[in-house]
């Protein structure tokens, strides 16, 4: 099957040149997580860019969230605003498309302005993870609006500021936004630089585990503390033997402690798990609780738990298939063939999995070295990953089923 004229008349109005001199705007403007400002700055950027769109933008407000200090007390962590587009909300098929403003470069890192490698390629921060990703959602949608099909269907996009530590304010925003959508795509970039998709992912939860011994004299009254480091390497040795098939353990962190002449009274343990099924994440968090009493009784300190699983496993069934059957079928169709692999890595199309909508959650763009100071993105995949949801879009307006 080839695309068919009205298909082909819809992505040509996409236009690269333009897709690429946003991507490189955005790119040098610092948006990591923890910048408000400069998350405040981007996020005006797409509410500007989506204010062409025929709905009403939204900033709306982040969740609060708290974090573990290392000294065990409760801190909150401020965040910046999430965009909101909303589209045809009365429609009777509606869709969800996501992204993130956010990077994982803080305010003083050194990498901060794009730089070209060679005439196809280009470096610079965010431009793949995922400033790129958000260009492809609004140049997509506004040549879907071009569709005589597009009225049938409605849509919301969601563009939140803290998915690269978890999407912790944004995850109440997430699970309204997707309840009772039809489908949803999100922009994360492609898995391999050749457009392969993420398919099944695993989840992940990270946690902290708070320990308040009793200080002593290390020499002359050990016998009479309670020793929170001990007790900390003896959870995270235990934690690690949790770990099998479906689900790994990583102890990565012991904080606390004091001067070597003094028993330590306080630790905090930090740690990942990465579940492959809910299952699995469900029976983890009945045995942690076990072995946290038991350790309480056995080092005679107590103990305190924060954190739990942020993002579920995501499973791809019957529907989900489906939309990668689609996906893929119209990339071919498009003269570019990809595929699909499983991966370890989480992202928001978790969250939305959870709430049993199926998703494809890699149509950004295509690229590599994400998280890196040698991020990198391949400058032609923004108009051909546009054109590729624009057509997608257009097939599930115009009749296609999940």
């Amino acid at each position: 099957m080839q695309l068919s004229r009205e298909e082909q008349a819809l992505i040509e109005g996409i236009d690269q040149q333009r897709m690429l001199d946003q991507t490189l705007a955005w790119s040098a403007i610092n948006s990591g997580t923890r910048n408000l400002d400069g998350v405040a700055r981007q996020g005006q950027a797409f509410a500007d860019l989506f204010a062409g769109l025929p709905g009403e933008v939204t900033l709306c407000d982040p969740t609060p969230v708290t974090a573990m200090g290392a000294d065990g007390v409760e801190v909150e962590l401020p965040h910046g605003k999430h965009l909101v587009l909303s589209v045809r909300p009365d429609a009777e098929r509606r869709l969800l498309l996501t992204g993130h403003m956010d990077t994982v470069f803080p305010e003083d890192s050194s990498f901060q302005t794009p730089e070209w490698l060679d005439d196809e390629t280009v470096n610079g921060p965010g431009v793949t993870d995922m400033k790129g990703g958000v260009g492809v959602i609004a140049h997509a949608l506004t040549a879907f609006e071009r569709s005589e099909h597009a009225s049938r269907i409605g849509y919301d996009v969601m563009i939140n500021a803290d998915e690269e530590t978890g999407s912790l304010s944004s995850a109440a925003l997430i699970a309204s936004l997707a309840e009772g959508k039809y489908a949803a795509l999100t922009y994360e970039p492609s898995t391999l630089p050749d457009g392969t998709l993420a398919h099944a992912r695993g989840g992940s939860g990270n946690y902290s585990v708070v320990i308040t011994g009793r200080s002593a004299h290390a020499g002359r009254n050990p016998d009479e503390g309670r020793n929170a480091i001990v007790a900390a390497a003896d959870i995270a040795v235990r934690l690690k033997a949790m770990g099998h098939a479906d689900m790994s353990v990583n102890p990565a962190k012991i904080e606390g402690g004091a001067a070597n002449n003094v028993v330590p009274d306080h630790a905090v343990l930090r740690f990942n798990i990465r579940p492959k099924t809910t299952q699995a994440a469900e029976t983890f968090e009945s045995n942690l609780k076990t072995l946290l009493r038991s350790m309480e009784v056995q080092h005679e300190v107590a103990i305190h738990l924060h954190g739990g699983v942020t993002r579920p496993p995501k499973p791809v069934d019957a529907r989900a298939q489906k939309l990668f059957d689609l996906v893929c079928s119209t990339s071919a169709d498009m003269g570019r063939p990809i595929g699909t692999r499983p991966t370890g890595g989480v992202c928001d199309g978790n969250n939305i999995a959870a709430k049993m909508v199926p998703v494809v959650d890699t149509m950004g763009v295509r690229g590599g070295a994400i998280h890196s100071a040698d991020e990198y993105l391949i400058v032609e995949s923004l108009s051909e990953r546009a054109a590729l949801s624009a057509v997608v879009l257009h097939r599930l307006a115009s009749g296609e089923h999940l």
